[in-house]
């Protein structure tokens, strides 16, 4: 689960206002789906139902090299740009919740600022542009299924930073039940 709580603390490190766009008319680098809106970018990930216009920060785009990702005991890369619009300090936390299709594996709440030192990051973030990029590695040993993540995030003073969701699906093909038994 290091993976999925890494991946969704990246993310919501440079969560989104972008959203706002879609409802002024001046959407850009979005796709609405029938869950949510798309996080620019090649990955998963998608801004939760509701308003994001008071979200503190606004996802650029995120990549994920390969998208999707694959347990096969290689790297995946991911690179995310944004705008942090307000300084995010201790005490910031994620609501976190992992599915296993319809399995929950995961529900808690995790420290932002230590998650995020997963990520080479630390708290304070300062207000400002950031791009990241890293590479971590996949363990070979991810059951095949669909894995639903969603990231609630929140300042220490529960101001909403941002909402984010994702959906992946691991193939029979790939990692510990493929070729390689």
């Amino acid at each position: 689960m290091r993976f999925s709580a890494t991946v969704a603390c990246l993310t919501a490190c440079l969560a989104s206002a972008e959203a706002l766009s879609v409802f002024n008319g001046n959407a850009r680098n979005t796709i609405a789906t029938e869950d949510g809106i798309k996080v620019p970018g090649d990955s998963p990930l998608e801004l939760c139902d509701g308003e994001h216009g008071d979200d503190i920060v606004k996802i650029e785009s995120v990549d994920l090299i390969p998208n999707p990702p694959a347990p096969s005991g290689k790297e995946l890369v991911i690179k995310a740009s944004g705008i942090i619009f307000e300084t995010i300090e201790q005490g910031a936390y994620v609501l976190l919740t992992v599915k296993y299709g319809l399995i929950q594996l995961v529900k808690t709440k995790a420290d932002l600022c230590e998650q995020i030192g997963n990520v080479d990051l630390e708290c304070p973030l300062e207000k400002g542009k950031m791009v990241i990029t890293k590479s971590v590695d996949l363990p070979k040993e991810i059951p095949p299924g669909t894995y639903h993540v969603a990231a609630d995030v929140y300042t220490a003073n529960d101001k909403k930073i941002t909402c984010l969701t994702a959906s992946v699906k691991f193939n029979i093909g790939n990692g510990f039940f493929g070729n390689e038994l």
